[in-house]
């Protein structure tokens, strides 16, 4: 039985600290949620930040001021140059192969978020382009001239577009995606046994790891019996790029930061991860198998003095980069714009488009053929952009 005190005013405010003492307990409770969360977020913005710096850190302000200053709006098409270098241990240590690492995949990229379509392609290396300042000679010469700046203003002025984002991939940089993927899925054209790009990797559909997805896109002595080796490891390059692509726009945000930081000691870029990671979230839902469009520019080889070169089809190179920036895929014929590598069609080599055959001399109808067009262009000035070709 309560007495009258109990109600009293001094005895019902001795009840009220205890409800403060809750109140003040859920209070402090939410506050150091808050800064846990709150760490997590900083620790997280410093972990995407020292990505970035990785990434970051070969990007010099000639590169920044050589890329294209109108900044495409959040959800406009923009092209970016991708640069695929071979820096193994065993390259550089033979001393074999000099300086053609810096330079052994050149692919002009174009990427629409509207349409959802990415463009891939690949300039061949030894295609004979005018280099500012330093005159003609082989496209990927620009490296060893003028560095990534001058690769870019390069295929800039030989494409007739803008420039906006350089990236370049140390070839070791698709193994570390393969494997921080967990495998891709992807259609072997044929069996690859070389033992120069590091081993076999067997034909047919299947998962591939980080090392046999190396080994593809190495390889072109396995093609030798088809022709241009080079042609063809171009192909595999983009098909694995695609593959890449595919797993990565199927992964959540996580995943795909992850991924980059695999990457980040394999790659220089001038975007940050944010930038990345806004770009892959734009083109989510993408079916990389249909709208993943693979060219190369067309060529014709020619064998000058003990040299290869790739004279350039302006007249087709025209038409192809009239399609791309328009939006359309490179190719009027649906099939050849396939992701599907190095298939032996004859789709992916600039030799067989032309319906021409080089031989290992030179002395072809293909040569003539080139010289004349090489000529012919030459003396009427013709270009696409400035970077006439000679």
């Amino acid at each position: 039985m309560y007495s009258a005190n109990a109600y009293a005013r001094d005895a019902y405010a001795s009840k009220k600290p205890k409800k403060h003492r809750a109140a003040l307990i859920v209070c402090v409770v939410l506050l150091v949620f808050a800064l846990i969360a709150g760490g997590v977020a900083f620790g997280g913005v410093l972990y995407m930040n020292s990505i970035s710096d990785k990434l970051h850190k070969n990007v010099s302000q000639e590169l920044t001021n050589a890329l294209s200053s109108e900044e495409a709006a959040p959800g406009e098409p923009f092209y970016m140059l991708i640069l695929g270098v071979d820096r193994s241990e065993e390259r550089e240590q033979s001393g074999e192969f000099g300086d053609t690492y810096r330079s052994d995949s050149m692919i002009l990229t174009r990427v629409d978020p509207q349409q959802k379509t990415v463009t891939l392609v690949s300039i061949e290396r030894d295609t004979y382009v005018n280099i500012d300042g330093y005159g003609p000679n082989k496209i990927n010469a620009s490296a060893a001239l003028g560095g990534s700046p001058l690769v870019v203003d390069t295929i800039s002025d030989f494409a007739g577009v803008p420039i906006s984002h350089y990236v370049e991939i140390d070839f070791d940089g698709f193994k570390a995606a393969v494997d921080a993927l967990g495998g891709i899925e992807v259609d072997v054209p044929i069996t690859i046994d070389d033992e120069m790009a590091g081993g076999r990797v067997e034909a047919g559909e299947q998962t591939l790891n980080g090392d046999q997805a190396l080994i593809l896109c190495r390889s072109r002595h396995a093609y030798d019996e088809y022709g241009s080796g080079d042609y063809y490891r171009m192909a595999n390059q983009r098909m694995v790029m695609g593959a890449i692509a595919k797993k990565v726009l199927a992964s959540d945000v996580v995943t795909m930061a992850n991924t980059i930081n695999a990457m980040a000691d394999y790659i220089t870029t001038d975007m940050d991860v944010q930038s990345i990671v806004s770009v892959a979230t734009e083109m989510h839902g993408m079916d990389v198998e249909k709208d993943m469009y693979s060219a190369m520019n067309p060529t014709i080889p020619t064998y000058v003095n003990d040299v290869w070169y790739e004279y350039c089809d302006l007249a087709a190179w025209q038409e192809m980069m009239g399609r791309v920036d328009a939006g359309l895929p490179p190719y009027a014929d649906e099939e050849r714009n396939a992701n599907t590598g190095g298939t032996l069609d004859g789709k992916v080599t600039g030799v067989q488009e032309l319906e021409t055959d080089v031989s290992a001399t030179g002395s072809s109808a293909a040569e003539s053929s080139a010289a004349g067009s090489v000529d012919a262009y030459g003396s009427s000035g013709y270009a696409y952009g400035t970077g006439s070709l000679y």
